[in-house]
């Protein structure tokens, strides 16, 4: 049963993920590492790791809940809408609210990568492409 459900999980983040793999260029690799349910009914929290080849951009999304965005290694741009651009180095953080409309891309001369902690309401897409 666990593992039926691992899979149901993978499958779904997979294909939250799905509206990128053909507008992305160069890669973007997602590694989710935790999904648990919150005590708050009908929440959860969720950990990625994000890794960004070089020149590597999310187009502009949302999230149904908040993010907060920690910069392992790299450097990354975030860009919200209406907002001058936000670059974050190795080691800095940065929240977004929930349905931020954003953007991320690898500003460094090589490899960036990010851990991603969403706490999102379940059964909706985590991320939701905008205009």
């Amino acid at each position: 049963m666990k593992s039926t459900q691992l899979v149901v999980a993978a499958v779904l983040f997979g294909a939250s993920f799905a509206t990128f793999a053909d507008s992305q260029s160069p890669e973007i690799g997602r590694t989710e590492l935790m999904r648990r349910d919150l005590g708050d009914p009908g929440r959860e929290v969720i950990q990625v790791r994000v890794d960004f080849s070089r020149g590597a951009a999310f187009p502009r999304h949302s999230h149904p809940g908040v993010e907060v965005a920690f910069v392992l290694e790299g450097s990354l741009e975030y860009q919200f809408d209406g907002k001058p651009p936000v670059t974050l180095k190795a080691g800095e953080s940065l929240f977004i609210p929930a349905g931020a409309i954003h953007s991320a891309k690898n500003v460094d001369e090589g490899r960036s990568s990010e851990l991603a902690t969403y706490i999102v309401e379940k059964a909706r897409p985590l991320v939701k492409t905008a205009p």
